[in-house]
């Protein structure tokens, strides 16, 4: 059920996040929990702005393939292209990343 609810989510935000022409086409995916610019949304999920392009890449094609085993993972870049996943990786890659507040 939380599969289906995630996927209903990922769905309705795609179109929102895709409007912007130097965005990739399945941003909306990635940001419903890692945020637009990589500033993690949801509590648990990773920050993604200006981690390294070739570990970003390497590891959606991880997801993708099942070599991580993260369902809600699994279930949101399934379906994605190689070329999808590229362009995710080089956008949240050039990303500047969260900087952390002082004491």
């Amino acid at each position: 059920m939380r599969l289906v609810l995630l996927a209903a989510l990922l769905a309705a935000a795609l179109p929102a996040f895709a409007a912007g022409s130097n965005r990739p086409a399945r941003l909306g995916l990635c940001a419903a929990c890692h945020g637009e610019t990589g500033i993690a949304q949801m509590p648990g999920a990773p920050n993604l702005a200006g981690q390294r392009l070739d570990y970003l890449r390497n590891a959606l094609a991880q997801y993708r393939d099942g070599r991580r085993d993260v369902a809600v993972m699994r279930a949101a870049i399934g379906p994605v292209s190689a070329a999808e996943l590229d362009a995710l990786a080089r956008w949240y890659s050039a990303q500047a990343p969260a900087v952390q507040a002082q004491p």
